[in-house]
């Protein structure tokens, strides 16, 4: 499955019709985003393009594609006009990592030779934690295991860092930066998942940042 995860809209039509039209020329099976909608917050300045009743218009055409977590700009009323659950304050990704194939020399008569013995395949997939971030992030981390992803918007900073807790266990923090309110010098821009690998691109679909799970860290 392919997925294209965006967060922080902010009530932006401009950069939502950038976004939506990015999430067609990707052909992404699904689009989820990490909250703050509608409205643009009493900390940010107007984003270009402000017109909350056209995201909702937009994004309600789209709502059996949308996967959505609470941002902390998101409320009831917005959850009135919007055709899609926004108001999880976080949900469980269990993200399906690529077939790995292995070719094994067996020595024993032809008889015995079959599929299983010549072709191994080992499947795994790992666990990412979505959220908004202003909740759970890296200061505050949620009960996760070794290995898991910590997936945020809410900074406006596009990240992929290894973090660990007091324990020792080692997480990877991804965070796909803001759709129209980037932050200290980032791009508007969003990330896509594919086959074990994490790719962030600007809104004209120009890859910046590329991380694979293969090895986990």
């Amino acid at each position: 499955m392919k997925i294209m995860i965006a967060s922080d809209i902010h009530g932006s039509a401009l950069y939502c019709r950038q976004m939506l039209d990015a999430y067609e020329r990707e052909g992404a099976d699904r689009l989820m985003l990490l909250g703050d909608i509608l409205y643009h917050g009493p900390r940010n300045d107007l984003p270009e393009g402000y017109a909350p009743k056209e995201v909702i218009a937009m994004l309600n055409t789209m709502k059996r594609e949308l996967l959505c977590v609470r941002g902390n700009c998101d409320t009831e009323v917005d959850q009135m006009v919007l055709e899609f659950p926004i108001m999880a304050d976080y949900c469980f990704l269990e993200l399906e990592l690529p077939v790995e194939e292995s070719e094994h020399r067996n020595t024993g008569t032809p008889e015995r030779l079959n599929a299983a013995d010549q072709i191994e395949k080992k499947r795994d997939s790992i666990t990412v934690f979505a959220t908004h971030g202003h909740v759970y992030n890296p200061h505050v981390l949620p009960p996760m295991q070794d290995g898991d992803i910590l997936l945020n918007g809410h900074t406006h900073i596009p990240a992929c860092e290894e973090i660990m807790d007091m324990n020792g266990n080692s997480y990877r923090y991804l965070n796909p930066g803001s759709v129209s309110i980037p932050k200290e010098g980032s791009r508007h821009s969003y990330m896509i998942y594919e086959k074990g690998t994490f790719v962030w691109k600007d809104l004209l679909g120009e890859e910046y940042l590329t991380w694979k799970t293969g090895s986990r860290f």
